[in-house]
């Protein structure tokens, strides 16, 4: 009589790895790619700088009955302008290049699921924007006297500012890439809005000197809420007086920035394709 053995359970490190390691795997692959191209990280990382410096340095009066200078304004405005550059400009040019170079086609057709490839931009866009962010703080405190947060609270409320903005604005930053042509397009077509954006969100220009329709068309969009929070967060109350409202209007930022995570979605889900259109 013969008998077989029972199969054994496979130990851990005989099992397939799971979706969230292979995410982690993706994500380090991301940022390596990312930091071999020099000139990709030095204009990531040093736009916003070099306009912050910039602005800072024409506009450096105090700011009437706000009790801060122009400078120190420009400080939160232009760590949200990095946070959407690192997130929604980011990923709409090289998801755009990606396809238009058939990578996403040839990823498609591996047994990879579809979702490592997306975990594998949100850990690039979190590294890259924290990063971005951290620098943009040591410009700020060193240079044009923003003061850190001295308490939790308001350091939680960073935390679900940068949080949300950039997911809201990566997501919108995956539907976007499928608008251009081309990878050669895709610069043209991402950056174009994201520019505008910064002009009618308060990033270059203070909010209580553009006309109402701009306001209101900047008010549809994550980044002036992300400038609105970050004013918060970094400011003192008495800066409050530059807002429209008079108040940081936190609960109404977080709604936005919410219902952007939620409809960037939906976008990306109704959206996004893995081959150009001409491909079929």
């Amino acid at each position: 009589m013969t008998t077989t053995a029972a199969p054994t359970r496979k130990t851990a490190d005989e099992r397939l790895p799971g979706v969230w390691n292979l995410g982690l795997h993706q994500g380090a692959l991301e940022l390596r790619q990312f930091f071999r191209q020099r000139e990709q990280v030095v204009f990531t990382f040093a736009f916003p700088i070099v306009f912050l410096f910039l602005f800072a340095s024409i506009f450096s009066d105090d700011v009437e009955g706000a009790g801060i200078t122009a400078s120190q304004l420009y400080v939160p405005a232009m760590i949200a302008a990095g946070i959407m550059s690192t997130s929604f400009q980011s990923l709409g040019i090289s998801i755009a290049i990606e396809r238009d170079e058939k990578v996403l086609r040839r990823l498609s057709g591996t047994p990879m699921p579809p979702s490592v490839y997306f975990l594998g931009k949100i850990w690039l866009v979190l590294v890259t924007g924290f990063l971005e962010t951290v620098a943009l703080l040591i410009v700020g405190t060193v240079f044009y006297d923003v003061d850190l947060p001295g308490d939790t609270t308001a350091w939680l409320t960073f935390g679900w500012v940068f949080l949300l903005g950039l997911t809201g604005c990566a997501l919108l930053g995956i539907a976007i890439s499928s608008v251009p042509k081309s990878g050669r397009s895709a610069t043209s077509v991402v950056v174009l809005p994201f520019l505008v954006l910064q002009f009618i969100s308060g990033v270059y220009i203070a909010i209580d000197t553009l006309p109402d329709w701009m306001l209101n068309l900047g008010a549809l969009f994550p980044l002036k809420w992300m400038c609105q929070g970050l004013r918060g967060v970094f400011l003192p109350e008495s800066a409050k007086v530059l807002e429209m409202t008079d108040s940081w209007e936190y609960g109404r930022i977080a709604l936005v920035l919410g219902a952007w995570c939620i409809g960037g979605l939906l976008l990306c889900l109704g959206t996004f394709r893995w081959k150009r259109r001409r491909d079929g």
